[in-house]
């Protein structure tokens, strides 16, 4: 890796936070293709300033909770607090998890969530991840919103393989994610069963800026397939949609939404 040494360092705090084990300094050398030595010395100085930490006993290099602190510090200043009520209704309503992304640009990012399920399957992802768009709800629900053309480009640009765990039912090719595209828009929302992994569904609907209109966000409920079948997806749009409007209003007084 060439780049400047900003870039490093976010390359160094993006490696660390695939794994929680931590990662020994040899293997972040050679993720990022940067020399031993430099790789210490931009470790030794994210210590010293308090992002990372080193386990005495096993070596590995960890992130510190500090990058955490600001995470959470951002959205209690953000507009967080008037996000989150919004979903935790959704989820109690729909007795399944409810996914807010936000849109950054190119990316969808999954930013806040609420866990309606109380007993039985939960489906309970990590947050902070962007959306795949080549075989999710979320994805399908923004891409649906663009040209055919728009879409396939954003896919393509997004560079991401689509992994060997999706579900059976995963688009295989362009032409079955531009019919899952074109039924969307129809509908006014996406769905998929068996998609982004085994035994999982959801729906996703796309929350827009009040006043021009743009997608700023995408609002997803998801959960088990055994609980969620295809007819059980359409009973809950009316909800999720209703719920898309009412984040939508509220995306006036939060910065989480660009």
């Amino acid at each position: 890796m060439a780049g400047s040494q900003i870039e490093r360092v976010f390359s160094v705090l993006e490696s660390l936070t695939s794994d929680p084990r931590g990662l020994p300094m040899q293997t972040l050398a050679e993720q990022l293709d940067i020399p031993k030595s430099a790789t210490h010395r931009l470790l030794a100085e994210l210590i010293r300033l308090g992002y990372v930490r080193q386990n005495p006993e096993t070596l590995r290099y960890h992130l510190s909770t500090k990058l955490v602190a600001m995470g959470f510090q951002y959205l209690s200043s953000s507009g967080a607090d008037i996000v989150q009520p919004v979903l935790d209704r959704l989820a109690q309503e729909s007795g399944e998890l409810v996914r807010l992304g936000v849109i950054d640009g190119e990316r969808q990012t999954w930013i806040a969530k609420a866990q309606g399920a109380r007993t039985g399957l939960r489906y309970d992802p990590d947050m902070g991840r962007d959306a795949p768009l080549f075989y999710t709800a979320s994805g399908h629900a923004w891409l649906a919103c663009m040209t055919d053309a728009e879409a396939l480009s954003m896919v393509e640009r997004q560079a991401a393989e689509v992994p060997a765990g999706v579900g059976p039912n995963a688009p295989r090719s362009n032409i079955e994610l531009l019919e899952r595209l074109r039924l969307a828009r129809e509908q006014g929302y996406a769905c998929v069963e068996e998609s982004s992994a085994v035994g999982t569904s959801a729906i996703a609907a796309v929350v827009k800026h009040p006043t021009d209109g743009r997608v700023i966000g995408v609002l997803s409920i998801a959960g088990p397939s055994a609980r969620m079948p295809g007819a059980r997806l359409h009973e809950l749009a009316p909800l999720l949609l209703t719920f898309t409007k009412e984040l939508s209003a509220a995306s006036l007084a939060s910065e989480l939404f660009i």
